[in-house]
């Protein structure tokens, strides 16, 4: 049941044809985790909650650096040396009290993913690294709880929707783990125009409107404005989701 606070709130996005109450609603029971409060995370994070999504759980272990904040939005120059999850929360929680945030200050491991993801609905892929994004993406097939993927390199980045037994996981895509380059470049706006279209993918997979990318994935080149979608099929053989149906 949505309260008049909320119904005020949202009243703008229940506007759009097919939301309403019943696609509001429906956000309010969901539960997000957003992984990495990094570049993508943070505006990620913040326009989940502003969404009214019900649950919102930040996963980071990490502590805001002055490098950090040409991109990671919700880390403020006082947030320098603070852990990113409990800097974030806090102005979370500002932002929108109707939504429960909550925050685990912990690295994903094999050994806690379970714990960490197996109430959710959606995962948000908010990494920098690949290691932490195949440990996700393992769980999320076994779970088989839809996980929305991104990743940024500079003016550019790539993102993909998984959904478990419906189409490809990132295992499918990505057969061998990448080189791992730190630092690397980015543009701040880069990951903020990625996080915004995760939040798309998540809200569509929550109240059922739209077509999520599910076997598709998006390419965009900042620096010459090419977009492009290509078609992204299950490897059969695959170590990870090929037994899922």
């Amino acid at each position: 049941m949505l309260k008049k606070s909320e119904l005020e709130r949202y009243g703008r996005q229940m506007l759009i044809p097919g939301w309403g109450r019943g696609g509001q609603e429906k956000l309010k029971k969901a539960k997000v985790v957003v992984a990495g409060v990094g570049g993508l995370g943070c505006p990620a994070s913040l326009y989940l909650v502003a969404a009214g999504i019900g649950g919102v759980i930040l996963i980071d272990d990490e502590r805001f650096e002055l490098s950090n904040l040409n991109r990671q939005i919700l880390g403020f120059q006082k947030d320098v040396g603070r852990l990113k999850c409990e800097a974030a929360g806090e102005k979370l929680e500002a932002l929108n009290p109707e939504v429960k945030t909550s925050v685990k200050c912990i690295r994903i491991t094999t050994d806690n993913i379970q714990e960490l993801i197996s109430s959710s609905d959606v995962v948000v892929d908010a990494m920098d690294n690949w290691k932490t994004r195949f440990i996700i993406n393992e769980e999320c097939v076994r779970e088989r709880i839809p996980l929305v993927h991104a990743g940024i390199h500079g003016w550019s980045g790539q993102m993909t929707t998984i959904f478990p037994g419906k189409g490809p996981c990132l295992r499918c895509i990505i057969p061998k783990d990448p080189q791992e380059i730190k630092p690397f470049p980015v543009l701040g706006a880069t990951p903020g125009f990625f996080a915004m279209l995760q939040v798309m993918e998540v809200i569509k997979l929550l109240t059922g409107l739209g077509s999520p990318l599910i076997g598709k994935l998006l390419i965009f080149d900042g620096e010459d404005m090419n977009t492009s979608i290509v078609e992204i099929s299950r490897n059969p053989n695959c170590s990870i989701c090929k037994n899922i149906q």
